[in-house]
């Protein structure tokens, strides 16, 4: 069984936190609309969704993968590198624990964002970004090493998030719209894609990526490689240098 969990957007989602972005409108009852759409994909495929207890004071609380990243049967709950975001910790933690996911945690001064967390196989590239530091990437190297995990540290200065950049498809080529990449070489194979919203690709299993509906011409590529391709609207996550990945942390069972 795969179990995804997820938060449903803030009414305040507009006031979210940007680095790179120039402020835009975002329009609420569009971007619920899109969550729901989006959630839907994965009920459609037999997902099980975990609902992640609303906190509508943390405007960025939809973007659910920055406070845990799943290793295996172990999550990792982090610490936002953002002050705004740390009150997102406690309801995540108390979702894991109903569920029955067995869990370790970064400590302080350690910050870590779980959009700077990308899985290769068993390499674990980590962006060293303004949210993630020097000694969260430690902690969470010391958690993995023992486990067989390698941790590549990566520098992201053009995005605010390493999988902003780049993302992975299932059989392990990174891709990425090269302008938001700040070294494309750091990656065994690398696919540059022609639009910068083709970046990001949720994994559903070994034939099937998820996307957003902004990048067509990345979609008809991967489908060239032989991929079926998924496609939803996350226009109103987009403008806050939100993607497909950080909405939504998966658990497979």
């Amino acid at each position: 069984m795969s179990r995804l969990l997820v938060r449903r957007p803030s009414p305040r989602l507009a006031e979210g936190e940007l680095t790179h972005l120039e402020r835009v409108p975002v329009d609420p009852e569009l971007a619920q609309q899109q969550w729901e759409a989006y959630v839907e994909v994965y009920r459609s495929l037999g997902w099980d969704v975990i609902d992640i207890e609303p906190d509508d004071s943390h405007a960025d609380g939809v973007f659910v993968e920055d406070t845990v990243v799943m290793f295996g049967d172990i999550a990792l709950l982090t610490r936002p590198g953002a002050d705004s975001r740390r009150g997102e910790i406690e309801t995540t933690r108390a979702a894991l624990e109903k569920a029955g996911i067995e869990y370790a945690s970064i400590e302080a001064p350690g910050t870590l964002d779980g959009g700077d967390v990308l899985k290769v196989g068993r390499t674990v590239y980590v962006g060293q970004t303004l949210r993630t530091n020097a000694e969260g990437i430690r902690q969470m190297d010391a958690l993995l090493a023992p486990r067989g995990w390698t941790v590549v540290p990566v520098e992201v200065t053009k995005v605010l998030h390493l999988k902003s950049g780049v993302t992975a498809l299932p059989d392990g080529t990174v891709i990425g719209y090269p302008p938001l990449v700040d070294d494309p070489s750091i990656y065994p194979e690398f696919l540059a894609v022609p639009e910068e919203h083709g970046t990001a690709v949720v994994v559903l299993d070994e034939n099937t990526v998820l996307m957003s509906s902004d990048a067509p011409q990345s979609a008809q590529l991967f489908r060239d490689r032989g991929l079926t391709v998924i496609v939803t609207p996350i226009s109103e996550f987009e403008k806050l240098e939100g993607c497909v990945t950080c909405l939504s942390v998966r658990v497979r069972d």
